[in-house]
């Protein structure tokens, strides 16, 4: 990864699975995931991203390991802020700290008080000064969607806690809806499903293993996979054999309400701009979008064109970090609120 050395600006998509930081004139920074391990006694930062991740559920007491957000916004503020404080000092030269603006992402609908507490976070972690941008904008511009031109685009982000999707045209957000389903929650999914129908404790880790290796939107297989945990009966390690089928059955009902709330979006999208999406169809980003078989199952739903993003994962820091470029355009986002604010 390489450190900002000229450039005084960096783009962070802050994200409940990963965080993403973006220099511009410079590119992908980092990308780690949004995990931190802290020492109890003596309130220590010891790890953070994938060292930290690889910490989940093997600490002692002493040793606490923290994701700090859900669904996109801050649930622990010192952690949060830890988080931050280490993605920029490993991107952002010593003797730069204090001089460096950051654009955080954020998801729709955030409170002005969640606002505020990711503002002073970015803050507390030695930015100079914080803005704040909406997620699906991000997303928009960094897949490459003509953002500012007079044409409806839609973009759908599927991240860790959330799915936010929008219709964007001449560089605003004309139609949204956030529901707070993501990636991690078809994780949660699957684990209640190993413990209901098999009576199989595992981590969540091991479920998102699970849904990358037979997880499929169009329906199950004969695809099967050993998943190991522990058992609920007896408390000791036990050994299943799941397959694509229930997987499926176990990721069906949180897909569906992501369906639903692009549907639902559709039918409220201006008619003018609703025709520039049945054309150009709708843009997949975020992590939540690799899983197989999406882009076809949707397609066939809603009877318009669905496309993959090149790098999913890094639309939405690439699109921030493209926006630190055209500040004043992005500010004069559409009927809605500007896609930056700051003091």
């Amino acid at each position: 990864m390489h450190t900002v050395f000229a450039r005084r600006e960096v783009a962070v998509d802050l994200g409940t699975s990963n965080t993403l930081v973006w220099g511009r004139g410079h590119g992908l920074l980092l990308a780690e995931p949004s995990v931190v391990a802290i020492d109890v006694e003596d309130d220590r930062l010891l790890a953070a991203g994938h060292e930290a991740r690889r910490m989940l559920g093997r600490t002692p007491s002493r040793i606490e390991v923290v994701e700090p957000l859900r669904e996109g916004v801050i649930s622990d503020f010192e952690a949060t802020a830890m988080l931050l404080r280490q993605a920029l000092d490993r991107t952002v030269r010593r003797r730069l700290m204090g001089q460096v603006d950051v654009v955080v992402c954020a998801p729709l609908g955030v409170t002005a008080v969640e606002r505020r507490a990711l503002e002073e976070a970015v803050r507390g972690a030695g930015a100079r000064e914080a803005y704040v941008m909406e997620e699906p904008l991000a997303a928009a511009i960094g897949s490459g969607l003509p953002v500012a031109e007079p044409t409806g685009s839609m973009v759908v982000d599927i991240g860790g806690g959330t799915s936010e999707i929008a219709v964007v045209s001449l560089g605003g957000i004309v139609e949204a809806e956030s529901v707070r389903i993501g990636g991690r929650h078809l994780d949660g999914a699957i684990q209640a499903h190993l413990q209901r129908r098999h009576k199989l404790a595992v981590g969540l880790t091991t479920a998102e293993e699970l849904k990358v290796e037979l997880g499929d939107a169009t329906g199950g297989g004969d695809r099967q996979a050993e998943v190991r945990g522990r058992s609920l009966l007896t408390g000791l390690p036990r050994t299943v054999v799941v397959d694509a089928e229930e997987v499926a059955e176990a990721i069906a009902e949180p897909l569906d309400r992501i369906v639903a709330a692009i549907r639902s979006s559709l039918e409220r999208t201006p008619p003018e701009l609703a025709v520039d999406v049945m054309d150009q169809g709708v843009m997949l980003t975020g992590g939540g979008s690799l899983l197989a078989g999406l882009t076809d199952r949707l397609r066939a739903e809603l009877h318009i064109p669905v496309h993959l993003a090149e790098q999913p994962l890094e639309a939405v820091a690439r699109g921030a970090g493209q926006a630190l470029e055209e500040m004043a355009a992005i500010r004069r986002a559409g009927p809605r609120e500007p896609a930056f604010t700051g003091r």
